[in-house]
């Protein structure tokens, strides 16, 4: 029978308590995931502070609220329980990732979805928090992960990054272009080609390049228009395309 003590169960006491270090352990995990996911953004990284923070936070959501099964369900856990939560929540957890990866697409060097898959998770995560009966941390990690997504991009707007363009170019049949040509351009510019992001193919005879151009720091990097101009005037370039690499 649902009694008023049943409902303050949820809200008062030992499972009160619970959820404020829950909160606690969630706005730490969600600033070191802030720090790794900087060094990421940093280097142009497609995975960057938004996708580290969440990630971490919700991780460290599910572990910590294993260590309070007592306080679970306001205290109350129903008597002869048919089912396991720690096995449900593990099955959400395991079909979550699947829905997590269908969103996640990869053109070239283009990778969009990371943010929005974590996004889903760090959702299930606050489901779960939800189900089990820790409401306050549920409104927490709610209200974090949307901080998280709208004030990062604020936030590392102003912060030091390199930027990252995806470049793809086709060049007129017969003609092999040079690599110390094409690095040098990008010198010019104020951009390095990334290690090991040359990929070179043949197609119908003419060689086509892809690679990733990295900014030595924030303001190095020519606006990607400019560097289209730069490039148009390549000798024996036949075609090309330029798209930022950071999504």
């Amino acid at each position: 029978m649902l009694t008023q003590e049943a409902l303050r169960a949820f809200w008062t006491g030992p499972v009160l308590e619970s959820n404020v270090i829950v909160f606690l352990t969630l706005s730490g995990a969600l600033l070191l995931g802030f720090l790794v996911g900087y060094e990421r953004f940093y280097h142009g990284r497609a995975a960057g502070m938004r996708t580290y923070g969440l990630v971490c936070m919700a991780s460290a959501a599910l572990t910590v609220i294993a260590g309070y099964p007592h306080e679970w369900y306001g205290g109350q856990m129903p008597v002869g329980m048919g089912a396991d939560p720690t096995r449900i929540i593990q099955g959400i957890v395991t079909g979550i990732g699947f829905l997590g990866a269908g969103v996640i697409m990869k053109e070239g060097f283009n990778i969009s979805g990371l943010t929005t898959a974590a996004s889903i998770w760090a959702a299930s995560v606050t489901g779960v928090l939800v189900g089990v009966g820790f409401y306050l941390a549920a409104i927490l990690l709610a209200l974090l992960s949307a901080i998280c997504m709208v004030s990062v991009p604020i936030m590392t707007s102003r912060l030091p990054s390199r930027q990252a363009i995806a470049i793809s170019l086709s060049f007129a049949r017969g003609f092999a272009p040079d690599e110390s040509m094409i690095r040098e351009r990008m010198l010019k510019n104020g951009y390095e080609v990334a290690g090991g992001s040359i990929v070179i193919g043949l197609r119908e005879g003419k060689m086509e390049w892809q690679f990733v151009a990295v900014a030595f720091n924030k303001t190095s990097g020519a606006r990607i228009s400019e560097l289209s101009r730069e490039l148009s005037g390549v000798e024996g370039l036949d075609s090309f395309q330029l798209s930022h690499a950071r999504n």
